[in-house]
C-alpha cells in the first residue's frame, strides 16, 4: 500500500505534464529553430488546406442557412454529395497522404529530440539535431504504427459524423429524437477522446522503443496507460478543444466578414502548429512517466519476493 501510494504521489498530473512541456520548449532555442523548420512543410500544407476547408464549410453552411425542413436538408444533403466526382475524392485522398507523411515526419523529429532533452543529453546543437532527425530516426515503425492509429480513428470518426448527421436531420422533429442521438455521440466522442491517447501515444512507443511497431505499440502504449487513463484523457480534451476552439473563432470571422485574409489563417495555423508541438513534448513525457511507474513496480515486486526468500529462509 505504501508503494503504491508513493507511485500515485509521484506521477505527474496534467498541469505539471504541461509545465514541463513549456519548460522543455522556453529552455531550448535550438530544439525551436529545429520544430520550426520540420514544421515547415506542414505549414504550407495546412494553409493551402484550411483556406479550402473554410471555403468549403462557409459554401455548405450558406446553403444549409435556407433550410426549412427535414426533406429539403436530404436533399441539399444529396446535392452536396453529387458534386463531389471521384477525381475529387482520388485528388483529396492523395493531398491528405501527403499531409499524413508530413505530418509523421514532424511528430518523429519532435518526440525524438524532445526525449534527448529530457534525458539531459547536452549540449545539443542545432546540427547534431538536424542530423540526428534525417539519419538516426525510426521511421518504418512509426508509419506502420500510424497507419493502424489513423486506420482506427477513421473508423470512430465515421461514427461521430454518423451520429452528428442524424442529430441535424431529427433536431426539428423532437428534442426526444434528438436527445436520443446526443448520448451515444457524446459518449462516442469520449471514448474517441481516450482512445486518441493510446494511439498517439502508440506512435511515440514506436519512435522511441526498438522493434515497437503496429499492433504491439499500441498495446504497449494501452498497458501502460491502464492505471491513468483520465490523464490521457485530458491531454486530448485539451488538444480537442485548443484546434476546435480556433477553428470556431476563425470561422466565426470569415463568416462575418465575408473572407479570411492570407494573415488570419497563417495565424490560425501557426497556433494549430504551437498546439501540436505542445502535445506531442506532452505525449513524450507521459510516455516516460507511465514506464518509470510501471518499472517502480516492478521493482518493488522483485524486492518483495527477495524479503520473503529472506525470511524463508531464517
Amino acid at each position: 500500500m505504501e508503494s503504491s501510494s508513493r507511485l500515485m504521489k509521484d506521477r505527474l498530473g496534467f498541469f505539471e505534464i504541461i509545465q514541463q512541456s513549456l519548460k522543455i520548449l522556453l529552455n531550448n532555442p535550438n530544439f525551436i529553430l529545429l520544430t520550426f523548420l520540420t514544421s515547415f512543410p506542414l505549414f504550407c500544407f495546412l494553409v493551402f488546406y484550411e483556406i479550402i476547408l473554410q471555403h468549403t464549410l462557409i459554401e455548405s453552411a450558406q446553403i444549409f442557412q435556407k433550410t426549412y425542413d427535414d426533406y429539403e436538408r436530404l436533399t441539399k444533403i444529396g446535392y452536396l454529395l453529387e458534386k463531389v466526382s471521384p477525381m475529387d475524392l482520388f485528388m483529396c485522398v492523395l493531398f491528405m497522404g501527403t499531409l499524413h507523411f508530413v505530418d509523421l515526419f514532424n511528430t518523429i523529429a519532435i518526440v525524438d529530440i524532445a526525449s534527448m532533452i529530457y534525458a539531459g543529453e547536452k549540449p545539443i546543437s542545432l546540427k547534431h539535431m538536424i542530423c540526428r532527425s534525417i539519419n538516426e530516426t525510426r521511421f518504418k515503425g512509426p508509419l506502420i504504427t500510424s497507419i493502424c492509429s489513423l486506420s482506427l480513428a477513421a473508423l470512430v470518426l465515421l461514427g461521430l459524423i454518423s451520429f452528428a448527421t442524424s442529430i441535424y436531420i431529427l433536431a426539428s422533429l423532437a428534442v426526444f429524437f434528438m436527445v436520443i442521438f446526443m448520448v451515444p455521440f457524446i459518449a462516442l466522442l469520449v471514448k474517441y477522446l481516450e482512445w486518441s491517447a493510446i494511439w498517439n501515444m502508440g506512435i511515440v512507443v514506436s519512435i522511441l522503443e526498438d522493434n515497437k511497431q503496429g499492433d504491439v505499440a499500441l498495446f504497449l502504449s494501452s498497458y501502460l496507460s491502464r492505471c491513468n487513463r483520465g490523464g490521457g484523457f485530458f491531454l486530448m480534451l485539451g488538444s480537442f478543444v485548443w484546434r476546435f476552439g480556433l477553428r470556431f473563432a476563425f470561422l466565426y470571422r470569415t463568416w462575418y466578414n465575408g473572407d479570411s485574409s492570407i494573415g488570419e489563417t497563417t495565424l490560425h495555423i501557426s497556433l494549430v502548429c504551437l498546439g501540436n508541438l505542445v502535445k506531442w513534448v506532452a505525449l513524450m513525457l507521459y510516455f516516460y512517466d507511465f514506464k518509470k511507474q510501471t518499472s517502480s513496480k516492478i521493482s518493488d515486486v522483485e524486492d518483495a519476493k527477495i524479503q520473503e526468500r529472506r525470511s524463508a529462509a531464517t
